[in-house]
């Protein structure tokens, strides 16, 4: 399961985070997940709540937001949202799609004490 390493690496941000800004707790981390980044919400939720024990964030919500997937179509050129990497265009219907988007993850932002 690679959302305890991707739970891990968060832990590792946040400590780093607390000791450079001096915070002692965190209540709640907000991350953007890309649509076609991977990542099973409920694994990784599961994945938080354990590797956070012991750490600043332990016992902090984890709210994932989700960014859609985004993609430019070479038969009409418009910039479009799609739901799977192998969707039609939404625009014209065609199948040459290039995904620009939604494979991303980050923290967005950290609730600290």
């Amino acid at each position: 399961m690679h959302e305890m390493s991707i739970a891990e690496g968060i832990r590792d941000v946040i400590e780093d985070a607390a000791r450079a800004n001096g915070f002692s707790r965190v209540t709640r981390v907000r991350l953007e997940i890309g649509r076609f980044a991977g990542v099973e919400t409920e694994a990784l939720d599961f994945a938080f709540d354990v590797v956070m024990r012991g750490s600043v964030a332990e016992g902090a919500t984890l709210e994932v937001i989700e960014l859609p997937g985004k993609a430019l179509c070479y038969d009409c050129g418009a910039a479009v949202e799609i739901r799977h990497r192998l969707d039609p265009c939404p625009e014209c219907g065609g199948g040459k799609l290039l995904v620009q988007g939604g494979e991303e993850m980050r923290i967005k932002d950290l609730e600290v004490l």
